[in-house]
């Protein structure tokens, strides 16, 4: 078996992502008696080079795995070539006579000169099993997910009011994007088993929260400005979660068109977070309910949600929610990460658009003015139904991320009951749980901001 051990979503990673993912870049061949990993020598420490040989792992460089896939391929066609030969009566009737049973089993995403190298008829590519094993969290990942994203609803909280307040205020200049952002790292610098960044911080003011990927410079990045909603994408990487989260804020008085387009996203961002559906769903079918209350303003949507890996990339495989065939060739688990956030198009102007993959992040972009995206991420969960038609066990998801939405961008005209509860009950948990944990850091300006993010609706 062949696999790569950067990233399973090849392609997927944006520059600056790239950056910032815990993983390397490597190749690996495990056969029935070994285990062989391709790799710069020079990013494996002392440490590391031990470990991975009391763990039974040869190290050989990266650029050699072309040459050692030729031999592999060349010992498959003997050991194939060897079979046909002692073909007798006995042989198994289900293997039509003469067709080769020994092969390497490749990742679909890997490259054509790993074919190039194995052989013609020597290799059969499947999704690796290595991505299917990581995509289900054990008990312990999964607790990790929960605690770090308490611990890094802390640091959200201490940023936003600590912008809120600086917006206010007579102090200028005011912050750029760019400088804003590293407020905000700085803030996660100071919490427990903080490691980095799981992706350089999307901090984007007006017109820019339309742009895809938007990334600040350090030069010449946007002033903020209270009169314009502010979007901002980030997460971090903890020695026990990786954490993403979107939130959406206007520090002045909305309009109400920005109101109306945060509401709406809110309402996706809720539908699938109360989904519940059969086991062996995909995420391709699930996209239809984060699209529907975009669809009733005529908008469309380009993506929902993306995979989540445990201390490793932000953005992982093979799980997702959207209208990607992929998402439709995996069946949700108990287990599974996913991030929870629609990406919707304004139908007057497909260019706006950004692509995100399960998280739960519901969007809205309108060129050249605002962007708007919720994003949260959600763990697949069983749960009880008072029926279980076809055996077959239901699932739902269960909302790690905690940190507010801000209710003076919601029209609470357009909400439902269920959803003006589902709004309650999720602020009322995030007062709970990062509450306590804020206050250790005695920052008042932070807990009073907390709190009033935080009131009923």
């Amino acid at each position: 078996m062949l696999f790569r051990l950067d990233t399973y979503q090849k392609g997927s990673q944006s520059s600056h992502e790239i950056r910032t993912i815990i993983v390397f870049f490597a190749y690996a061949i495990v056969t029935p008696t070994t285990a062989t990993l391709f790799v710069n020598p020079s990013q494996l420490t002392p440490e590391a080079q031990e470990n991975l040989k009391e763990a039974g792992w040869d190290v050989d460089g990266y650029e050699n795995v072309i040459k050692r896939l030729e031999e592999l391929g060349s010992k498959v066609k003997e050991a194939n070539e060897e079979e046909k030969d002692t073909e007798n009566d006995d042989a198994d009737e289900t293997q039509p006579k003469g067709e080769a049973k020994g092969k390497v089993l490749v990742d679909s995403k890997t490259s054509l000169a790993v074919a190039h190298a194995l052989g013609e008829g020597h290799y059969h590519v499947a999704r690796s099993s290595v991505a299917d094993a990581k995509s289900i969290k054990n008990a312990a990942e999964l607790e990790g997910f929960r605690n770090s994203h308490i611990r890094d609803g802390v640091a959200l909280a201490r940023y936003f009011a600590h912008l809120e307040e600086h917006l206010s205020g007579p102090e200028q200049p005011k912050w750029s994007e760019y400088q804003a952002a590293q407020v905000l790292e700085r803030y996660r610098s100071e919490l427990e088993l903080f490691k980095g960044l799981s992706f350089t911080t999307i901090s984007s003011t007006g017109p820019n929260g339309a742009i895809i990927h938007y990334s600040p410079a350090e030069e010449g990045s946007a002033e903020i400005k209270k009169e314009q909603i502010y979007l901002c994408d980030s997460g971090a990487q903890f020695l026990d979660g990786t954490t993403d989260v979107t939130r959406t804020w206007h520090f002045g008085t909305p309009t109400e068109e920005e109101k109306r387009a945060f509401t709406r996203v809110l309402q996706g961002h809720i539908s699938i977070d109360t989904a519940v559906f059969p086991s062996g769903t995909t995420g391709y079918i699930l996209d239809a309910f984060a699209r529907r209350a975009l669809w009733a303003d005529g908008l469309g949507i380009h993506g929902t949600g993306h995979g989540v890996g445990h201390y490793l990339c932000v953005h992982e495989g093979p799980q997702g929610i959207g209208t990607r065939i992929a998402y439709n060739d995996t069946k949700l688990k108990e287990g599974m990460v996913l991030s929870n956030g629609i990406t919707p198009i304004d139908s007057s102007s497909c260019r706006t658009v950004l692509i995100q993959i399960i998280v739960a992040e519901p969007g809205y972009y309108a060129d050249g003015k605002f962007g708007i995206r919720i994003e949260s991420i959600v763990l697949v969960r069983k749960v009880s139904t008072p029926n279980d038609f076809g055996s077959r066990g239901y699932l739902g998801f269960e909302n790690v991320t905690m940190c507010p939405i801000q209710t003076k961008l919601v029209d609470p005209s357009l909400l439902n009951d269920a959803e003006r509860k589902w709004l309650n009950d999720y602020h009322a948990e995030v007062i709970k749980k990062v509450g306590p944990e804020l206050a250790k850091f005695g920052d008042s300006r932070a807990q009073v901001w907390l709190e009033r993010e935080c009131a009923a609706i």
